[in-house]
């Protein structure tokens, strides 16, 4: 950290989705003058084809035991709920190794832990957020797992002390009693679990006042431009470079989602981030008392004020936000198996966003590598609403103040990085968000 004669410092936030936006908004509150970097409209992609689900009960990692098996069963099937595109390129070899390393318990459960850390500053964040005149719906209806295939529901069961460590008051509902919770249940549904505290949110409308209170704050948004690399200064970066200018900050956070490696990979530092992409439809409403997963489709729903928003699915690929329509036909036929007198709706416009995950299904948050004053806060795969604000939080106490609570440590980027060779710096053109 380092600031001007006034003492403010000036950070660049390079990336404008979800996890940018907030790290922007929490730097400006905290004093810091932010302008923040993104290749399109600030707040696209994933920030707004969310669920919109405030939901730490769900945030154990994507890896972990029978993960492997049902992957490869759900590769031969085009509607399913993953699909990985096979590869022989080095990179992603290595990360789905990473992956499968992690596909244990001990691993999944201590990631576990670590996302519950991270988040208990999550809901006091959102109601700040409110207070500060951010205008998005939010509720706290709670969320309602419900399952059709018993053996999944007893499982999910056994799977609950960590939950309830944390102070989530899991409730198990058992047959008919899940009906009672949500009657639109249709008699397919063999039980459920219901977490109170869970919240939900319009993603769309939290990012549109994410983006004008940064405005109102004085934050530059500096949109449709591309960075194309950095100068440097020792261990420092000192300019944020584009197509026709070089920006001098005094530090720089890299929230690119998916496209943060194409970031520091010019730097010398492999941040294993890849593209998961995934998507979400809007329909009319359905007067659900909550939010609902529908465990084994894969499909989370979200009864919003405006229209029922259904997301699912996670496709290992490239980044890209094209669509593939057997999928979206999955999610839209899922409700039917649930949910009394379903039917899909027609007309509906269905969008997709990059997700973007690591091989061990933590984010990674902090310093990057030796460099003094450059952070990354990426890979929150489907959990940017969940632990965004914390992040944020987090980060901007890093980067303004230096400092680092223990609960930061599971998410370092010193797990990836710290045997990468230090490569020169380069100028070659990258890509974010």
């Amino acid at each position: 950290m380092r600031s001007d004669s006034s003492g403010t410092s000036s950070v660049a936030v390079i990336g404008g989705g979800a996890i940018g936006l907030m790290t922007a908004y929490q730097l400006s509150a905290d004093g810091a003058d932010v302008t923040v970097f993104d290749a399109r409209d600030t707040g696209r992609g994933a920030a707004e084809v969310n669920a919109g689900w405030v939901c730490p009960s769900l945030s154990a990692p994507v890896p972990g035991p029978g993960m492997v098996g049902k992957s490869l069963k759900w590769m031969l099937h085009r509607d399913s709920p993953l699909y990985i595109r096979p590869s022989l390129r080095p990179d992603f070899l290595k990360f789905m190794f990473g992956m499968w390393r992690a596909c244990n318990q001990p691993s999944q459960q201590g990631g576990f832990r670590a996302h519950l850390e991270l988040a208990r500053s999550t809901a006091d964040a959102y109601q700040d957020y409110r207070a500060d005149g951010l205008d998005f719906e939010l509720s706290d209806k709670g969320l309602l797992l419900a399952y059709v295939d018993q053996r999944a529901f007893e499982d999910e069961q056994r799977n609950l002390d960590v939950a309830r460590e944390f102070g989530r008051d899991p409730q198990v509902l058992v047959g008919d009693d899940v009906r009672v919770h949500e009657p639109l249940l249709s008699d397919a549904v063999r039980g459920g679990v219901f977490f109170p505290h869970e919240q939900y949110l319009d993603p769309v409308a939290l990012m549109r006042s994410l983006h004008q209170r940064l405005v109102d704050r004085g934050v530059r948004l500096v949109e449709h431009c591309s960075v194309t690399g950095f100068r440097r200064r020792g261990e420092r970066l000192t300019h944020v470079l584009t197509a026709t200018e070089a920006h001098e900050f005094d530090d720089v956070v890299i929230a690119a989602g998916g496209w943060t490696p194409g970031l520091t990979r010019p730097l010398g530092y492999d941040v294993p981030i890849r593209p998961g992409k995934g998507y979400s439809i809007d329909t009319p409403p359905l007067s659900l008392r909550s939010s609902t997963d529908l465990s084994e489709a894969k499909v989370a729903v979200t009864p919003l004020g405006r229209n029922l928003r259904l997301a699912g699915t996670m496709e290992f690929g490239g980044l890209d936000e094209d669509l593939n329509q057997p999928r979206i036909d999955a999610i839209l036929r899922a409700p039917a198996t649930y949910f009394r007198d379903w039917q899909a709706p027609t007309g509906c416009t269905p969008k997709a966003g990059i997700r973007p995950m690591t091989p061990d299904g933590l984010p990674v948050i902090g310093r990057l590598g030796r460099f003094t004053n450059t952070y990354v806060c990426a890979g929150h795969a489907m959990m940017g609403i969940t632990m965004g604000p914390a992040s944020a939080r987090a980060v901007a106490d890093l980067v303004l103040h230096d400092r680092q609570p223990d609960f930061l440590a599971p998410f370092s980027p010193q797990r990836f990085t710290a045997r990468a060779r230090q490569r020169p710096l380069t100028s070659a053109r990258t890509s974010n968000p």
